[in-house]
């Protein structure tokens, strides 16, 4: 049997709006919800960002903790995985949610543009969050906008920053970031196979390169994100009906691969995490 892949189900983000996809959790109660489904639909972990009423991204460590208590309570043994991503606050605000101790925290450990902005992660600020992940015994996913920042997380690990083996995550198709590059993709999966061998990855695509990243990650032996944070259509004429809608298109690519989903205990032993009962 080949390797199970892993299904993270990024749930909300910091920008889809209800305006743009109805099924856009919002609320705490909402991404409870929305999660559940995926959860059932095959998704191990649970990407994760809370919104403020005004559907503005928020860090607001209360509305984490009920999420965490929800998805603990309704999606027994899934992966939480909470976003320390700049959109939703600045400097150490990004990281004030991880006392609470999710399972992992998303990680950028370098700069990059973003559509209209610039990506800012300054190395002062990284090293913080790194620190706040150990100190919590929250295990990192590295997201990569940048090969620069595959090589950083590399470094990192040797020197015991970002300690274990490293889960790495690969976004591309980001406007004025790394487009989804086939040869880029390739280059980077060797990449990491070169610098940190024991290193699970998956990979990330956004809007309309969503699925093509989910086709390209199961066929080439990783792991693969969906969601409406990413993505909030089906295709060219369709919205996507839910978060669990993505995740089950993401399990038939599995399947048409001969790989199977993890199952949550499974996503467990694969990224060195306890076992919850």
């Amino acid at each position: 049997m080949s390797k199970p892949c892993i299904i993270c189900v990024a749930i909300t983000g910091s920008l889809p709006r209800k305006e743009h996809n109805p099924a856009v959790p919002v609320t705490v109660s909402e991404q409870i919800e929305s999660t559940q489904e995926a959860f059932e639909a095959g998704a191990a972990i649970c990407h994760a960002h809370v919104r403020n009423d005004d559907q503005t991204p928020s860090s607001d460590p209360e509305k984490f903790a009920r999420l965490k208590e929800g998805l603990e309570k309704h999606c027994p043994g899934m992966i939480i995985q909470f976003s320390t991503g700049g959109r939703s606050g600045a400097g150490k605000t990004r990281g004030g949610m991880l006392p609470l101790k999710p399972d992992m925290a998303s990680l950028s450990v370098g700069s990059n543009n973003f559509p209209t902005r610039v990506y800012e992660n300054p190395p002062d600020l990284v090293d913080w969050l790194a620190g706040e992940m150990r100190t919590y015994g929250v295990k990192p996913e590295i997201e990569a906008f940048d090969l620069s920042h595959i090589l950083q997380a590399a470094a990192m690990n040797r020197d015991g920053r970002i300690p274990g083996n490293i889960y790495i995550q690969f976004v591309m198709g980001v406007k004025n970031a790394m487009p989804a590059d086939k040869d880029v993709f390739d280059f980077y999966v060797k990449t990491v196979e070169r610098l940190m061998p024991e290193a699970e990855w998956c990979a990330a695509g956004i809007g309309a390169s969503q699925l093509t990243l989910n086709e390209w990650s199961i066929a080439a032996g990783g792991h693969a994100r969906t969601g409406l944070e990413d993505n909030i259509r089906l295709d060219k004429e369709r919205l996507a009906t839910s978060n669990a809608a993505l995740v089950k298109r993401t399990a038939e690519i599995c399947a048409a691969n001969q790989r199977p989903v993890a199952t949550p205990l499974q996503a467990r032993d694969i990224l060195g995490l306890p076992q919850h009962a």
